[in-house]
């Protein structure tokens, strides 16, 4: 489903360890925060829960494969069954944490590699799809791919992100981090992609918290959305009227 209403959601990958999390939760309507498998550890985590609540930020689960020297960003061969279980083992010891903090985890966004292989890989896709039927909330993800076919089929709810900050290739995949330019960092062209991206129909745009200038490529976006007239709205907030 295209966004057609004029307002998008703003997330930021949060919890894993790095100082920008409250800055960012000022700004975002919706977080993905670590289960401590690639990142984070568990005050840091119970910390960024806390701070969610109290600036009514949207919660959702960031489940990665537990890989802290490559922060989770390296690919693995699993199975859809390994996936599925992954997913669940995570998103119920992060759920856990968040009802000590009266917090509820309302959607799933698979981390790093595991985001971009379910894409494309339908066994990856399979598994995170059904850990998100048992689980019963929606899943994030890029438009096109894989992960949106099987969700699309099972009925899993299925919301399309886009990155203002990171560069795309061809067919719409993320350039790789290890190519260069892969991250945007001049102003004038994130404000440009992050329109771009919701007059293309994404329902969140994403905003990595472990760039040094996560909190200023924020304000960035914001202020794009601003000038053109797009309204900040969480994907799960009710629509007014």
């Amino acid at each position: 489903m295209k966004n057609t209403s004029r307002s998008v959601d703003l997330n930021a990958d949060l919890g894993e360890g790095f100082p920008n999390d409250e800055a960012l939760l000022r700004r975002v309507t919706s977080a993905s925060i670590c289960c401590g498998a690639h990142a984070g550890d568990h005050d840091t985590i119970a910390q960024t829960l806390s701070l969610a609540r109290r600036y009514r930020v949207t919660v959702g689960a960031h489940p990665g494969f537990a890989d802290r020297e490559q922060f989770g960003r390296r690919e693995w061969p699993v199975s859809a069954l390994a996936v599925a279980e992954l997913i669940t083992e995570q998103f119920e010891a992060l759920n856990s944490m968040a009802r000590e903090h009266e917090v509820s985890v309302r959607f799933v966004k698979p981390h790093g590699a595991l985001y971009n292989q379910a894409q494309r890989d339908p066994s990856i896709a399979e598994g995170v799809i059904a850990a998100l039927l048992r689980l019963a909330v929606p899943v994030l993800g890029q438009p096109g791919g894989e992960l949106e076919r099987f969700a699309r089929e099972t009925g899993v709810p299925f919301i399309s992100e886009g990155f203002p900050e990171r560069r795309y290739g061809p067919g719409g995949r993320l350039v790789a981090r290890s190519e260069p330019d892969a991250v945007l960092h001049d102003p004038f062209e994130i404000g440009a992609q992050a329109l771009r991206l919701v007059a293309s129909g994404v329902r969140s745009l994403c905003i990595h918290g472990d760039d040094p200038s996560a909190v200023a490529k924020a304000d960035i976006v914001l202020a794009a959305l601003k000038a053109d007239g797009v309204a900040l709205r969480g994907f799960l907030d009710p629509v007014a009227g």
